[in-house]
């Protein structure tokens, strides 16, 4: 145990909450706030002009508890920046954090990091960030890679992989360092806002405190009545909005002098914003395909060649797709590709060494195909549910420019996960059989499982899972030279059946496979005809709903 006593604490944090016509969830945000302790000086709720009762929850917290402050503005600003700005000058500690009104910090989160920038004397620290998907509580941590064990990060080679990091909320800053660099937010309407802030801190490359705890709970409202910025990605300004947030980062960081900060904040774009908004492109009505196109194209076209060669294979490989293809074209096979876990579906063109991704954009080259090992490469495997009989899988390992007839695939293993869960209920092995083309190369291996539908329900009921159960399926492959991967199951025909089964424990169970956003088999199961009923009048009013 170490000897260093802990540093002193308390009274080293104001927390800004921005707030605008949240008045349902503004108060459970500064509660959480308020709960971080001692820690805490201040929470300074800035309304920025609600139009609803906000300002009264505000005023009625502040009554309350002395360590609440209201600040008001008198205009809306039209965007994030501004009140978190205004926050910034209203504060008084040593330190200040932003947290947004519909989200909450979790307990400690405030102690670790002034704990962790006090002992290392950084002007930055920060910690891991969950996104909590609602109403369902399903939790995923942002950027898992980069907060697994405590660091300090000193100079600029070992600030790169924060860059992808680009949120200010899942971390503290020394106001004194904001100040010195004047460091604030745009202000007035900026979507987008933290990409150059985040960029602007990193530009002045202070020293950062890691902490690998959660420090920030950021709610997801998938079906809110207005999304969030984040989430609301079907006009095609919003698209627009992102790339100029990203180009005045990349222009930020490179004015600074900072040019390897900035080639890796462009290698992050390919490998997270361009995938995001790339896989959702099928969607979309012509017209937004169009702009949406001539937009990247532009965009990327500012690329280096060894920025775009530095992502990851999927993600470089749909740079240069785009930047070959001059209109929207194979939108099913970019939506596969840039999807987690990514899929190249066929044709596959060119050569294992020579791979492209088609015959007449051979400038479209998919390198790395002869090198990567099995789980850096996008493999397909389909599956097909078949409910008769209890339940089987059929399942299909593609091969991929020879790299799997050449580790010889031998055996699979599928892991049945409770949509949420990170352990399986239950996993199933099976060999795997080759199969041969018609020029005698084995170009795929096959197998089947049996599913045991009832038996699955069951899992799901001892796991909690009332009512309607989401289950995922996974597969591990192995191959006979010891290389294996791990994927999701595909399902070619999106258009799964639905079925009625008689089942001896709950009288009846409907079963629904169904594709999910990401191009992955998942299987809907309601056991008992009360939840069968209740999982069919859901279906009927969200398709009444969508014809609307």
């Amino acid at each position: 145990m170490s000897s260093v006593p802990p540093p002193e604490t308390a009274g080293r944090l104001s927390v800004v909450v921005i707030a605008y016509n949240d008045e349902e969830l503004v108060a459970q945000a500064i509660g959480s706030a308020l709960d971080q302790g001692p820690v805490v000086a201040e929470v300074l709720a800035v309304d920025d002009c609600s139009s609803d009762g906000t300002a009264a929850v505000l005023d009625e917290l502040a009554a309350r508890h002395p360590r609440v402050r209201v600040v008001r503005r008198t205009e809306n600003s039209g965007g994030c920046g501004t009140p978190r700005n205004d926050g910034i000058r209203a504060a008084t500690s040593p330190y200040v954090m932003f947290l947004d009104s519909d989200d909450i910090l979790p307990a400690g989160a405030a102690e670790g990091l002034v704990a962790a920038a006090e002992r290392h004397r950084a002007p930055v620290a920060v910690g891991v960030c969950v996104r909590r998907e609602l109403p369902e509580g399903r939790d995923v941590r942002w950027q898992p890679a980069l907060y697994r064990e405590p660091a300090v990060l000193e100079t600029p080679e070992e600030l790169r992989p924060l860059v992808h990091d680009t949120l200010c909320v899942n971390k503290i800053y020394d106001r004194a360092f904001l100040a010195e660099h004047d460091i604030r937010f745009p202000d007035g309407r900026f979507v987008y806002e933290d990409f150059l802030f985040t960029a602007r801190v990193y530009a002045a490359a202070p020293r950062v405190a890691v902490i690998p705890d959660t420090v920030y709970v950021w709610h997801v409202r998938r079906a809110a009545a207005q999304l969030s910025i984040s989430l609301d990605r079907e006009g095609v300004s919003n698209w627009r909005a992102r790339i100029a947030a990203h180009g005045a980062a990349v222009e930020t960081l490179a004015e600074a002098g900072r040019a390897e900060l900035a080639a890796a904040c462009r290698t992050k774009f390919l490998e997270h914003d361009l995938r995001m908004y790339a896989r959702d492109l099928r969607l979309r009505d012509a017209g937004h395909r169009a702009e949406w196109w001539e937009l990247t194209r532009a965009h990327l076209s500012g690329f280096a060649d060894e920025e775009i060669a530095a992502a990851v294979a999927p993600a470089r490989w749909t740079a240069r797709f785009l930047l070959a293809a001059k209109e929207p074209r194979d939108l099913l096979r970019l939506s596969r590709l840039t999807a987690d876990p990514g899929r190249l579906l066929p044709p596959y063109a060119g050569g294992r060494t020579a791979a492209v991704w088609a015959d007449d954009l051979p400038e479209a080259r998919l390198d790395g195909m002869d090198e990567l090992p099995l789980d850096g490469l996008p493999l397909v495997v389909d599956a097909v549910l078949r409910t008769g009989g209890g339940g089987e899988l059929r399942f299909t390992v593609r091969d991929l420019y020879g790299r799997l007839a050449e580790a010889g695939p031998v055996r699979a293993e599928l892991a049945f996960l409770p949509r949420g869960d990170s352990e399986p209920a239950r996993t199933e092995e099976a060999a795997l059989s080759a199969v041969a083309g018609a020029d005698g190369t084995v170009e795929a291996w096959t197998a089947r499982v049996p599913v045991g539908l009832t038996g699955l329900a069951g899992s799901g009921r001892r796991r909690g899972r009332e009512g309607v159960q989401l289950w995922d399926i996974g597969v591990t492959v192995t191959c006979a030279n010891g290389e294996s991967f791990t994927t999701s199951l595909r399902a070619p025909d999106a258009s799964q059946r639905r079925s009625v089964l008689p089942s001896s424990r709950y009288g009846v169970l409907l079963v629904q496979p169904y594709t999910t956003a990401n191009g992955s088999l998942a299987v809907r199961i309601a056991p008992g005809a009360r939840d069968g009923f209740r999982a069919v009048r859901a279906r009927l009013r969200r398709l009444a709903r969508s014809s609307q």
